[in-house]
Order: C-alpha cells, then structure tokens, then sequence
C-alpha cells in the first residue's frame, strides 16, 4: 500500500524524563499521551485507535487494552506491538495503513516506562544478558552492550573507525542535549570524557551506551484530510518501510550492513526523495556504533565515512545534516521503546520549527530511522511539514 501523504502526525507530547519517582510506566504514558491530545487540539472521544509496545516495568499480558482501560477510552482499533527500538516507526507505519483502510480515524500512539526507578540494578542487568539466543547464545554469557560491542568491533576492522569517532557521537549528541531543558543529562562532555568512562563492553565504555529512564512519549496520527481540521501544524508521513532480518545476531548476515538500507529505500521511493534532501536527522542510538551504520545504510554517507563525518562536526546543528538535536538516547532519554518515539517526536518538533536554541533553520524534511533487537528489525520514515 502506497501511504505518501496518507496520514499525518496532529499532536506530540511528552512526560518529564530521568528520574520519575512519583509516576508508574503507565502513569508516565497517561502525562504524556494528554500532553499530546492537547497539542492536538482534539476530545478523548475522538480517538478510534491506540496503539502501544511492551513495558518491562508493567508486565500486563495485554498492554494494549490495559492502557485503553487506564486512560478511559474504548477505541474500535487496539494493540500492543514488540518490535523493539523499531517498534514506535512501525507503530505509524501500522496506524498510518489502518488509517488509510478505514479501519480508524484517529491514532494515539502512547509508549511510557520507568526503567530508572520501577527496577532495581540487578534487573535491569538480568534484562540485559537475556537477549541473546536462549540456546545458541545465552549460554556463552553475551550481554547486550557486548553485542553491540562485538558489532563496533566489526565496523572498526571493516572501515577504520576509531574510538574517538565513536565517542564523538556521544559529544554531539550531549551538544544537543544542552540546548535541550527537557533533557536528562545537559553538562556537556568531551571525547576524552567518553573515553576516560568505565570500559563496557570493548570497545564501548559508559558514554557510549544509551541511558536507563523514566520517560514516556505519545503522538496522535490522523488522515491527511482530517489534519487541516485539528491542527494548523501537520507533520506529514510521506514514506514508511520496513525491513526484518533476523531476531538473533548469530543469524545475521552481515553487522555492517543491515536491513536499514533496504528499509530507507522503500521509504525514499514512497516519499519521492533522495538521501541528499533531509534538512535534519533522528537515527536510533541505543550505542554510539548505530547511528553509523545507519547513516551508512540510509546513504547519507558513503559507506565507512560516518565516523568521520560525526568527527568533524557535521552532524551538529549548523552541520552538514543535523543529527539527533534533542540529545537522542545517549543524553536526552531512553525507557524501552519510547526511546525511537522521541526521535519522532523531535522530528515534528523540528519540521514545526518550535526547537528553540536546537532550531535546525528552514528544516522541512526529515528523516527517522529506528531498529530493534540487534540490527534486526528496522524501520524508517520521512516525514514532511508540507505534502
């Protein structure tokens, strides 16, 4: 199904970020998904659709309804989606179709966790050495943050890519962050700071891995043609693709070159644009290697260059191409798959020119990219301020 233009983001919202301690997971979604029906300038009663991921906080067998029943509403269209970090771009690619099929009318995309104070250090340690194989990979004792290490590795020997490159993404990310008042982590840091942090998982130290938050995020999509009715500020899906490989890193093909690039190209076709027309990019940081490779796989740099290019500053804002300008997972915010949703989120933010200091000026086309497990499920949208 072609979406170009098919369905529109009306409403953004957040909750507050970084320690939460007076609000629950779906407390943290309920702040955020009013914030956003405000934004939108729409009644409770018109939403017909919500869709939501996983929680590793509020272990409900159906999130979905449970968070329906929670914020009081009884859409026709509900669901509970775990793709990962990707889950939140194939959550509009999903309300985008229903949209479009007549299915519903109007979306709320609500995800919200409070990974940094509903779960205790040693839980949050045991959720991170269980992603692997139960069988085949588990066994062997592999963490995520050794993963992504093993991962770093790789595009190191493959293209040269050095430490400080890595670290340079955390710079700039925590660049941005300072410009950010609703960021967890706003002092700003040096290389040497990245490198001189606790060693992770070789060659990842602390501040290259994403942050533990309470943090919940929320858009509300409608129809294009219903958007000109609810908000004067419409962000537009103009391209939407997704692309899954593998659930396991042992069964992927390759760790430089992921389902991204095939992803990035449906999108692009969709939206009738090339990788040199985005003012602005949010690309999905869980560790600073990813951006990389997904700058890489979506052709916004050559292949190998990525590190470089981070390196040099063009990925700040004033840069070459602006790349995650609220901070991203590594300084703003990250509790599950809320994480990719800020991602769109600022996005909009941007496109509606409402950023502030962080203002990418003229920003009128963005791209988004976010993905899920290990580089195994990927999703990217372009999203526009006009159609």
């Amino acid at each position: 199904m072609n979406l170009k233009n098919k369905a529109a983001i009306v409403g953004i919202g957040s909750s507050r970020v970084g320690a939460v301690p007076d609000r629950t997971g779906l407390g943290l979604a309920a702040e955020a998904a009013a914030n956003a029906v405000a934004d939108a300038g729409i009644e409770w009663g018109q939403i017909d659709g919500l869709l939501t991921a996983y929680s590793m906080t509020e272990r409900y067998f159906m999130l979905g309804s449970v968070m329906c029943e929670y914020l009081g509403i009884a859409p026709k269209y509900a669901a509970s989606m775990v793709v990962g970090g990707a889950t939140p771009g194939v959550m509009v690619n999903h309300a985008a179709a229903a949209i479009a099929a007549g299915e519903c009318e109007t979306v709320l995309i609500v995800i919200g966790e409070n990974r940094k104070t509903g779960q205790t250090r040693d839980e949050t340690v045991a959720a991170l050495t269980t992603v692997g194989h139960p069988n085949f990979e588990n066994p062997y004792g592999p963490s995520l943050p050794a993963l992504y290490g093993m991962v770093a590795n790789r595009h190191m020997h493959e293209f040269g890519t050095t430490p400080e490159q890595l670290a340079s993404v955390a710079v700039t990310c925590r660049y941005h962050a300072s410009l950010n008042p609703a960021a967890q982590m706003r002092k700003l840091i040096s290389v040497e700071d990245v490198l001189n942090s606790n060693l992770i998982a070789d060659p990842l130290h602390l501040l290259d891995c994403c942050l533990i938050s309470d943090a919940a995020g929320a858009i509300v999509v409608t129809s294009a043609e219903r958007a000109k009715d609810v908000t004067g500020n419409p962000i537009f899906v103009r391209g939407v693709s997704e692309h899954h490989t593998h659930e396991h890193i042992s069964m992927a093909d390759s760790l430089t070159n992921t389902g991204a690039a095939v992803s990035a190209r449906g999108a692009y076709q969709m939206a009738d644009v090339e990788p040199g027309d985005f003012d602005v990019a949010m690309l999905y940081d869980c560790f600073t290697v990813v951006p990389l490779i997904e700058m890489e796989d979506l052709g916004l740099v050559e292949r190998g260059a990525a590190g470089e290019f981070f390196e040099q500053g063009h990925a700040r804002i004033g840069g070459k191409l602006p790349v995650n300008t609220h901070g991203g997972m590594l300084s703003h915010a990250h509790a599950g798959a809320s994480g990719g949703l800020f991602d769109i989120i600022e996005a909009c933010s941007q496109l509606r020119g409402e950023c502030g200091d962080r203002q990418v000026d003229g920003a009128g086309l963005a791209v988004v990219h976010v993905e899920g497990g290990v580089l195994s499920s990927h999703c990217t949208l372009v999203l526009s301020n006009s159609m």
